[in-house]
């Protein structure tokens, strides 16, 4: 049986391309391989979102032609987008396939490896176990937004959705195959349904698939704070089939700089929607991306994202250094000095190291829903053996046994809170057929 491995670089979208990738081709009867190091064909799904980025690909795929000589590799994704000649020339052995044809991907792989792709009837799980404990379904792609930092729309092009038929019955396949816990992911998701005629949107799609019978819950990628109307925010605040997880694409506080970002809005209004999330779900773990370094920033512009940070009720954030984008706007305007960009960056991790420790730690002693990731998985686990477990609202759990699989369902109770990793155990492991309670719901008993 041939064998496959996928490397994947980036944002969900790549994971949700990856896992579908995935499912298909254990369908059609190839292995899938931990070990891309003994894989008959490495299947590597790229990003150019920075230039940290493209060196991580450059690097891993020199590594592959090196230590997996006779594997077949196949780069997609927006890097072999847009640097496909240099990736041609990165291995002899390579075939690179841009965005536009990865719907086709599958064929094309499964005809490398001389066979021809079955029907999608078969069990997925029934080749071994899940490749992800949590099914990632993209639902929308590309960005029709023009930020003047961001590479992404020339590579992923204008906003395409599925419909929502299409995505209730994906979804329905996926529950009847075991999934508890379903991450939509989208370039721009708060975008979803605004290209077709008449436009559809994504509290409309969120509100279809609640409908699906024995679905768990939901959980959102990133959201722009500029398109969270009220409508979309009392739905989701507080509803016990969505992950109280909300994560945007804040990127600056600083007027001025997001104004030059090219994005209207501002922070006053974010700060409003993020109060007003906080106050319908106080359980909510609320995240932010955010930029440093961005061109003409100041260190008033800094110290107004800085403070900002502080006084909002984000839970964490996720903090990038800019980078210099070929074909962007900002690329040609004056840069900020490198060290510049790191030492602030680094003051905003160990702000957010900060908030996410206290975030986690006033949930110790709380009891909580999670879903069972994977066995031995953990920092708990790197130690020695676990489970780690990932809860509604995204705690990370490592517990020292649980009696139930991946994708399951367990309630943990948190026990110790550390500064880079949080510690519980299983109380409770609720029925799959229980139809008393929620089983997504939170848990206050202690």
């Amino acid at each position: 049986m041939p064998s496959f491995a996928i490397r994947n670089f980036g944002c969900r979208v790549n994971q949700a391309e990856a896992f579908s990738w995935t499912e298909t081709f254990r369908e059609a009867g190839l292995r899938h391989e931990d070990d891309w190091g003994r894989s008959d064909l490495v299947l590597v799904n790229s990003c150019t979102l920075t230039s940290r980025a493209d060196r991580d690909v450059r690097k891993f795929i020199r590594k592959v032609s090196r230590e997996n000589p006779g594997a077949r590799l196949v780069v997609t994704g927006c890097f072999a987008e847009r640097a496909q000649t240099e990736v041609e020339g990165m291995s002899a052995d390579t075939l690179v396939l841009p965005n536009a044809e990865k719907p086709g991907l599958p064929e094309r792989v499964m005809s490398l490896l001389g066979g021809a792709v079955r029907g999608a009837g078969e069990d997925p799980a029934g080749s071994g176990a899940p490749f992800r404990s949590r099914a990632h379904l993209k639902v929308q792609d590309g960005c029709d937004n023009r930020c003047t930092f961001c590479v992404i729309p020339s590579v992923r092009g204008k906003s395409t959705s599925l419909w929502e038929e299409e995505v209730v019955a994906r979804v329905r396949d996926l529950v009847g195959h075991g999934f508890r816990e379903i991450v939509l992911a989208g370039i721009h998701l708060s975008s979803y349904g605004e290209n077709r005629v008449p436009p559809g949107s994504l509290l409309g799609l969120l509100r279809e698939l609640e409908k699906v019978e024995g679905l768990g819950r939901l959980r959102l990628s990133s959201l722009d704070p500029r398109r969270a109307d009220a409508a979309l925010l009392e739905h989701v605040a507080g509803n016990p089939k969505i992950c109280q997880h909300f994560h945007f694409s804040l990127q600056h506080a600083s007027g001025r700089v997001l104004r030059d970002m090219g994005r209207d809005g501002g922070a006053d209004a974010c700060l409003s929607l993020l109060s007003a999330l906080r106050e319908r779900s106080p359980d909510a773990s609320l995240g932010a991306d955010v930029i440093t370094g961005f061109p003409g920033e100041t260190e008033g512009d800094f110290a107004c994202l800085r403070d900002f940070l502080r006084r909002s009720p984000l839970t964490y954030f996720h903090v990038f250094s800019y980078s210099r984008r070929a074909g962007t706007p900002a690329a040609d305007r004056p840069q900020v000095p490198g060290s510049l960009k790191k030492l602030r960056s680094l003051a905003l991790r160990r702000l957010s190291l900060e908030t996410d420790h206290g975030f986690r730690g006033s949930f110790a002693g709380r009891v909580l829903d999670a879903v069972v990731i994977r066995p031995g998985a953990g920092r708990r686990a790197a130690r020695g053996g676990g489970t780690e477990v990932l809860t509604g609202n995204a705690i990370r759990v490592t517990v020292p046994s649980c009696p139930a699989p991946a994708r399951d369902i367990v309630r943990v109770r948190i026990d110790r809170v550390l500064p880079y990793s949080t510690e519980g155990f299983i109380v409770q492991s609720p029925s799959r057929d229980s139809a008393d309670e929620s089983p997504w719901s939170f848990s206050n008993r202690r």
